[in-house]
């Protein structure tokens, strides 16, 4: 996960993010302007700036509830994501504190990545690079979703899922795969159920 881009850039890597991974997409402005999942990405970008600066974590605490009550996507301030997150249609994602989310991750909505304690300390799953996570699914727990894995709809993850396996079903269970990149005009995480 490496985080040393402009701000600026980055934001427009989370646009493109977002073109590249919707067929539904026409235009730049058209996500900028119309897409809850990267407005809610970027408030998280700006919030978890000022997480990290003393004083100012209740102001991060605040923006992220103004985000949640605009998009329906809640992302903690502390959580760590990489570059290009796309959270598509995003309605009631939700990022817990101690989550840590590598680059180009796509999240479908209703997917969770919470906490199955209340004690502090890391409580939240670690999500590789280039990992699928389909509509509803749940990943809970300081798991480790390794890279190029699917989590398949509704799913509950509360094991490790080695990487470029696919885990499906509640509890989730995990099935081999070979790792090939996710073909948007092919590839539908609900074929994974």
């Amino acid at each position: 996960m490496s985080h040393h881009l402009p701000f600026r850039a980055t934001l427009r890597e989370d646009l493109q993010a977002a073109r590249d991974h919707d067929p539904a997409a026409r235009s730049l402005l058209e996500v900028a302007l119309g897409y809850p999942g990267v407005h809610a990405v970027w408030a998280y970008r700006a919030a978890h700036r000022l997480w990290h600066r003393p004083g100012l974590q209740l102001a991060a605490r605040l923006l992220s509830q103004a985000a949640r009550a605009t998009t329906g996507i809640e992302i903690h301030p502390g959580a760590v994501l990489g570059r290009r997150l796309f959270i598509d249609h995003g309605m009631g994602v939700v990022i817990g504190e101690t989550a840590e989310v590598g680059d180009d991750v796509v999240l479908f909505h209703g997917a969770t990545l919470g906490g199955t304690s209340m004690r502090h300390g890391k409580r939240h799953p670690t999500v590789g690079d280039r990992v699928v996570v389909g509509s509803g699914a749940k990943v809970l727990g300081p798991v480790t979703v390794g890279d190029d894995a699917r989590i398949g709809a509704n799913a509950v993850v509360i094991r490790d899922v080695p990487a470029g396996s696919t885990a499906v079903g509640v509890p989730a269970t995990i099935r081999r795969r070979p790792v090939t990149p996710l073909l948007a005009d092919v590839d539908d995480p609900a074929i994974y159920i």
